[in-house]
């Protein structure tokens, strides 16, 4: 099973991010000659129209070949080897691109129409997160309540009479829905916090001073923020939500998730996570076979998680990904010119190289932490 729910998870994505590419490319009017899902040997494969769909074999990711796609060199023409049968004789030219060629050619768009084709693949990943996760707040998304478990002493809540099993409703008037609600409003608290709870069904109101403390964020770096002594009752339930608070709920968490995973890169090359912390195809294939045992929703929450993580890295400025082509594009824009074909294969070539690198990286990761770490 967890090589299904790994191919599974990947193929659901790679095919969201190669449909932005390929509906977004049609409605430019480019020809689509080849849509792939994974990479090398083709599997199975089926014309329909102008496009043939792809199965290939290595479910690592895909592509979407458009016609033109490579450019037709600086003259913008399809190069053919000049004959000659006698001295003297007229060489053949070469064939040019026809008006209907031009028409369906990505390389013959406009900046702004390559950018938004190579710009859909990412914007799919991210706008199927945010509407995943929109659906499940609606169908049923599991929550940690906002319900005190344990009680720090000579703390601010210990202090103000707080309670174990006390429901947090509230925070200085704003609607506490969930543990994340509360710990993000405690963040950025004032001098005085007015809390609503919920104490064996009777609501009551408690203020408290809280004071500020050290602790260690999700990079395990000491920070320093306002706290008032408490921790959550681990208090989980699957909630329902109504189509606005769904809304909000679902854009929260794709900017929470979206911030966390820009952050992470940050840390990454500042060395504050360590590289040895990368995880590679295995570790996808495991945190997938363990989201489909828990249940649909947690497995799910993993798809959309992954799908804005995919989206994000995809955007990164690196050649061979689709920020590098946004990049190369924005260039021609200022310089007025296409980068130079020379200068754009040095770049892919380096590109390549670190891409590689990464991947050996994570695979090596993998290795280790799968087969090699002992178990205690």
């Amino acid at each position: 099973m967890i090589v299904i729910n790994f191919i599974v998870v990947l193929g659901i994505l790679i095919f969201v991010h190669e449909f932005g590419h390929f509906i977004v490319a049609k409605w430019m009017g480019v020809k689509v000659e080849k849509f792939s899902l994974g990479f090398g040997p083709k599997l199975f494969g089926r014309q329909i129209g102008e496009t043939e769909y792809l199965i290939s074999a290595f479910p690592l990711g895909g592509y979407v070949k458009m016609f033109g796609e490579g450019g037709f060199s600086e003259i913008e023409m399809i190069e053919q080897e000049y004959e000659r049968e006698t001295p003297g004789a007229t060489p053949v030219e070469a064939y040019k691109l026809t008006k209907a060629d031009e028409a369906r050619s990505f390389s013959h768009k406009t900046i702004p129409q390559r950018m938004a084709i190579v710009f859909a693949g990412p914007f799919f990943n991210m706008a199927f997160a945010w509407l995943l996760l929109i659906s499940l707040y609606i169908t049923g998304m599991p929550i940690l309540k906002a319900t005190v478990g344990e009680l720090f002493p000579n703390r601010p809540a210990a202090l103000a009479g707080i309670q174990k099993g006390d429901l947090i409703t509230a925070v200085n008037g704003q609607r506490i829905i969930q543990w994340e609600d509360f710990s993000a409003h405690m963040a950025k608290a004032p001098d005085s916090v007015t809390l609503s709870i919920t104490r064996a069904g009777k609501p009551l109101t408690v203020e408290l001073k809280p004071e500020i403390g050290e602790t260690k964020n999700l990079f395990g770096e000491t920070i320093k923020k306002p706290i008032i002594g408490v921790s959550p009752a681990y208090d989980f339930v699957t909630e329902r939500f109504g189509l606005v608070d769904a809304f909000k709920l679902g854009n929260a968490k794709t900017v929470e998730v979206t911030k966390l995973t820009v952050l992470s890169l940050v840390k990454l090359f500042q060395g504050v996570v360590p590289l040895n912390s990368l995880g590679g195809p295995m570790m996808i294939a495991d945190m997938a076979n363990k989201a489909a045992q828990t249940g649909g929703a947690t497995f799910f929450m993993l798809l959309a998680v992954v799908s804005i993580n995919l989206g994000i890295l995809n955007l990164l400025p690196v050649p061979v990904l689709d920020g590098g082509h946004l990049m190369f594009y924005t260039i021609e824009a200022i310089i007025r010119r296409p980068v130079p074909q020379k200068m754009r294969e040095y770049a892919q070539q380096a590109g390549m190289i670190l891409l590689v690198g990464m991947m050996v990286l994570a695979f090596y990761n993998d290795i280790i932490r799968y087969f090699f770490t002992s178990k205690l």
